[in-house]
Parts: C-alpha cells; sequence; structure tokens
C-alpha cells in the first residue's frame, strides 16, 4: 500500500521541477547578420550576392555564455533600424522583416528594395521557417503587440505599415495602412491602445490608435529632434524615446538627440537629450529606470573622416518619471547596431556589426558597465531582440 503515496511524492517532485524549469525558462534573442553589405577603409559600400546571410536564435539562460541553438539560412538587411524582427510574448513565434536585397546591375551590384516577412516557429525543435508573407516594399522595423495577436511593420519606400494578425500556427496579412511619408519603425504602448510609428524623413513621429486589430492613423504627428529612426516605448507606458539619427542613417560628425515623448495627454514632445553621433539602436530596461541608445561615431566610414572613430558608444539613460538624464558613453565595437536588455534587466548586449560580436555589459541599479566578455556570431549582426519574458 505504500506504493501510492511514494507515486504521489514522486508526481509532486516532478511537478516542481517541471514548474521550476518552466520559471527559469531561458530568455532568448534573434539576431539577423547581414553578409551583403560592408565598408572599405575608404567608407565606400562594398556589395555582395546574397546567399550567406542568417538568423539566429541565441539562448541566454547564462547571459555572460550565449549558446546559438539555431541558424537559419534567411536573408537578413542592415539597412533601416535594427529592429526589424521581434519575438511574441509565449515565445512561439517571430518574424523578420526583410528590407534590402543585392541584385546584378550589369556589372555591378546595387541594393534594392525588397518585401519579404519571415514567420518563424520557436516552439519547433531547432526553430524553423514556417512561413513567408509579401508585404510592403522595404518593411524595416518592427513590433509585436503586447497580447501576441497582430504585428505592424513599416514600410519605409511604401510609406506605409503592413498589418498582420498572428496565432500559434503563423501569421498572416489582414491591413495595410498608408502613413503619407516614409516611415522606418512602429512600436505599441504596454496597453496595446496605440502604436507611433517614426516618421524618419519629415522629423516626425505618428500615433495610432488601436482597437482589436483595426489600426487607424488619425494623422496625429509629433515634431521631433532630427531623423528619428527608432522609438521605444517605457515599460509603464508613461512615455517614449525616439533615437535621432541626424544625417538620414549614417554619421557626419555631429552631435544627435533622443527625443522624450510624453504619452499621457495631450501626447507631446516635452524633451532632447544629447547623444554621441548617429544614435540608431535604442532600448528600454524591462526595470524602467533606465534606457540606452547606441552612437556609430563615423566607425564605418573613410579613416580620414575627422568623425571617424575605430568603435561605438552606448550612452546609459537615467530615467526619473518622465525626466531622462545622461549618465554615461561606454565604448562598444565598430558599427553598434541592436542593442537590447535582458527581460530581467540585468544585462544589455550590443550588437558590434563590423567587429561581427556582442558587447555584454552589465546592469546594476543605474550602473553599466562592461564585462569585457565578447559573444562571436558567425556574422554581421545588423539587428536583435530580446523575448519578452
Amino acid at each position: 500500500m505504500r506504493s501510492q503515496p511514494a507515486t504521489l511524492k514522486l508526481a509532486t517532485v516532478i511537478a516542481v521541477i517541471l514548474g521550476a524549469t518552466a520559471a527559469r525558462a531561458a530568455p532568448f534573442m534573434i539576431v539577423g547578420n547581414d553578409e551583403k553589405v560592408l565598408w572599405d577603409a575608404d567608407g565606400k559600400t562594398v556589395l555582395s550576392p546574397p546567399g550567406k546571410d542568417s538568423v539566429l536564435i541565441v539562448d541566454l539562460a547564462n547571459p555572460l555564455d550565449p549558446k546559438i541553438v539555431a541558424n537559419l539560412p534567411l536573408k537578413n538587411s542592415v539597412v533601416g533600424p535594427p529592429v526589424n524582427l521581434d519575438i511574441d510574448p509565449t515565445g512561439s513565434i517571430a518574424l523578420v522583416a526583410d528590407s534590402m536585397n543585392v541584385v546584378k546591375d550589369g556589372d555591378a551590384l546595387k541594393q534594392v528594395p525588397d518585401d519579404k516577412i519571415y514567420v518563424i516557429n520557436l516552439k519547433a525543435s531547432p526553430p524553423k521557417l514556417i512561413g513567408t508573407i509579401e508585404g510592403g516594399k522595404q518593411p524595416s522595423g518592427l513590433s509585436i503587440n503586447p497580447a501576441g495577436t497582430i504585428a505592424l511593420i513599416a514600410n519605409r519606400a511604401d510609406k506605409s505599415l503592413t498589418e498582420l494578425s498572428i496565432s500559434a500556427a503563423g501569421a498572416k496579412l489582414i491591413d495595410t495602412i498608408a502613413m503619407g511619408d516614409e516611415v522606418s519603425q512602429v512600436v505599441f504602448t504596454p496597453d496595446g491602445k496605440h502604436a507611433l510609428a517614426s516618421k524618419n524623413s519629415t522629423n516626425k513621429v505618428a500615433l495610432l490608435d488601436v482597437d482589436g486589430e483595426k489600426v487607424t492613423y488619425g494623422k496625429h504627428d509629433l515634431l521631433t529632434g532630427l531623423y528619428p529612426y527608432n522609438v521605444v516605448v517605457a515599460p509603464n507606458g508613461s512615455i517614449a524615446l525616439t533615437a535621432d539619427n541626424g544625417f538620414s542613417g549614417t554619421s557626419d560628425g555631429n552631435v544627435d538627440t533622443v527625443s522624450v515623448i510624453d504619452l499621457t495627454a495631450p501626447v507631446h514632445v516635452i524633451d532632447h537629450v544629447t547623444v554621441p553621433d548617429s544614435p540608431e539602436g535604442l532600448a528600454f530596461s524591462p526595470k524602467g529606470n533606465l534606457a540606452a541608445s547606441a552612437s556609430a561615431l563615423g566607425s564605418n566610414h573613410s579613416k580620414q573622416d575627422w568623425y571617424y572613430h575605430p568603435h561605438g558608444v552606448v550612452t546609459i539613460l537615467k530615467v526619473d518619471g518622465k525626466k531622462v538624464t545622461k549618465l554615461n558613453d561606454i565604448e562598444v565595437g565598430g558599427l553598434p547596431e541592436a542593442i537590447c536588455f535582458t527581460p530581467d534587466g540585468r544585462y544589455l548586449f550590443v550588437g558590434n556589426y563590423i567587429d561581427q560580436d556582442f558587447s555584454i555589459l552589465r546592469v546594476e541599479g543605474t550602473k553599466v558597465a562592461d564585462t569585457g566578455k565578447r559573444f562571436k556570431v558567425p556574422g554581421h549582426p545588423g539587428s536583435a531582440r530580446m523575448s519578452p519574458h
């Protein structure tokens, strides 16, 4: 008669172990490598034919020792803000927008807008491509809503947003929203009721209303700093930040800004924080007390340019309510693009395109420091995004 209690005890132990394992489920980072675009010593763009790009799924159970669990041969582009991919809140589905292709032009190569959006099943072992959607021209920054039911993709060449519905089975195109101007990134507010789209070429951010699957643009635009390329929202939804690139997506030696948008009615820009030349990567800590931007500092330009640096920097910003102040700059690798906090806010990953690696920074309170560790990847990381959990 003891066998039944013993079995129950064993079942209980197994359940506890499984529950603990689920609670400690590793966060994942999705990385897009572009092997078609590089720069020579004079800062001239050097193009290569497609066929060597990749999308990586990285296990961050130990943030100081990341493990690549999938390497998918999917095309990716460094052209555009480094947020052309995202993972849904359940960790089931990932989306990747492929903004640019390289094609033959006589004896030369040239870049042309693409229109592909890849759908990846993250629950498969290993993760695999399960669908390809044709959206607008030059799909760039994208985001999945907090409920994990819809996604918006900013189409730069088409001046529109593509809307997808999402389920465990994949994704499908359900709407296209005309924006009137070029848009580079779009992100939802935490309550899922609004979205912000950066109109980079006209120095504005558009406010959209979201009601279920209905996304409406009421032509409410906010003037920001010059060339708002990327946009993020605070975890509590009180403010948004834009990375104002300043010179059409590249360095020019001048300082730039991060604009601060108050998201309580009336929605408006309340501040501009000065940051180094050419900010592009932008991230909010899930704790809400910090944000960070990555600036190129001319690291992909000619070594003869007076503003050239062999490295970029990450600028740490302190967030206290709606007040944002600069704390310090941290040197990272050449042409830092993607930047993202781990879901617990304890680490910050910075993708260095030229160096083909990620700088790993440790976060303690409002103090951020380089661990000195680099995570090498098999390619040039043009983009990356962290799983929400």
